[in-house]
This record gives structure tokens, C-alpha cells and sequence, in this order.
């Protein structure tokens, strides 16, 4: 998986994902350990990554596209354009949050696993114009693509921007998912 979250950020083998609803207003200072703790009580086992939102994480919103699944949340109350002037942004920031949370059914390489960050994150931009939200996210945004670990001998994907095959077919997949995520 390769991931922005606070818990199990990087590239590194995976055994779960939690996408967990928080308050708003959330003061904890150890997010990560906060995550962990939840893992642990709902049976998670072994390295994982953990996502945190104060949006209503029953309210997800999924697509596909020939084998690539993505789960999408989304708060939209505070949003911004990602180089907004300094002078431009709130103090205090209050946060709002797209959690992105997609899978490919092959073997990714570290790069490739880097490029579909990209492809995640421009497919995200792209379907916020298109419901109307002059944005480019929140302040808080993460995501985690998980790829399979390769088979002995199998091919490992060297690229998944855009317009390569299953970079193509993230793309769409985030893309359904967030529109339908952002229009909720």
C-alpha cells in the first residue's frame, strides 16, 4: 500500500485499512495512537493503515471500474485551492476531509504506487469542478491505493498515471466515487 495517512503513511506491506470517524473539534494529540487503539478493539491484526475524518463515514460513496475498487468520504465544509496565498488561509484551520481508500487487483511497483498518489489525486480535483465545488480538497485529505504484493515470477505494473491500463481505470473508479461522494 502506499498511503498519506497518519497512521501506516508510506509504502509498506498492509494488513487492513480503518477509515475512522472522529468529533469535530477532535484535540487528541496522538492520532496515530489513537488509530492504532481503534484497530486494535475492532480485531485488526498486524501493520495497517489508519484514516480519520470527523464526516460521517456511513455515508461512503464506491465505484469500480473493471477490478479497481475505491471507497470515498467526504466533508466538504472547509475547502481550499492547495497553493491558496498564505494570507488567504483561515486561523484557525477547521478541518474537512476526502478520504480516498481505492484497490487494484495487480502488483504495483514503489513508483507506479507513487504515480497513482497523482492519478488519485488529480481524478479527486477533477470531479469537485464538476460538482460545482471550486476546490482542489480540504486541508486534510489523505488517501491509500492497495496493489497486490507480486507472485513469484508475476509482472509488477511499472506505471499507473492516468493513461496507463489500470492507472486509467483508478482514475475512474476515484472519480465515480467522489463525484457521487461530494454530490451527497
Amino acid at each position: 500500500m502506499v498511503s498519506s495517512a497518519v497512521l501506516g503513511g508510506g509504502i509498506a506491506e498492509r494488513a487492513w485499512v480503518l477509515n475512522a470517524q472522529v468529533s469535530h473539534g477532535y484535540r487528541r494529540t496522538d492520532p496515530g495512537e489513537h488509530l492504532a487503539e481503534l484497530a486494535r478493539t475492532a480485531g485488526a491484526r498486524g501493520p495497517g493503515v489508519g484514516l480519520m475524518t470527523a464526516a460521517d463515514v456511513t455515508r461512503y460513496a464506491a465505484a469500480h471500474d473493471t477490478g479497481v475498487e475505491a471507497v470515498v468520504t467526504a466533508g466538504l465544509g472547509v475547502r481550499g485551492w492547495a497553493a491558496a496565498p498564505a494570507e488567504s488561509v483561515p486561523r484557525p484551520v477547521v478541518p474537512g476531509t476526502i478520504n480516498i481508500v481505492a484497490a487494484l487487483p495487480v502488483a504495483l511497483g514503489d513508483a507506479a504506487l507513487v504515480n497513482a498518489v497523482g492519478t488519485v489525486t488529480e481524478a479527486k480535483v477533477q470531479a469537485l469542478l464538476e460538482t460545482g465545488h471550486d476546490c482542489s480538497g480540504t486541508p486534510t485529505d489523505a488517501v491509500c491505493i492497495a496493489a497486490r504484493v507480486p507472485r513469484p515470477g508475476e509482472e509488477v505494473q511499472a506505471f499507473a498515471g492516468p493513461r496507463s491500463l489500470w492507472g486509467a481505470r483508478l482514475a475512474r473508479a476515484v472519480h465515480a466515487a467522489v463525484r457521487a461522494a461530494a454530490a451527497a
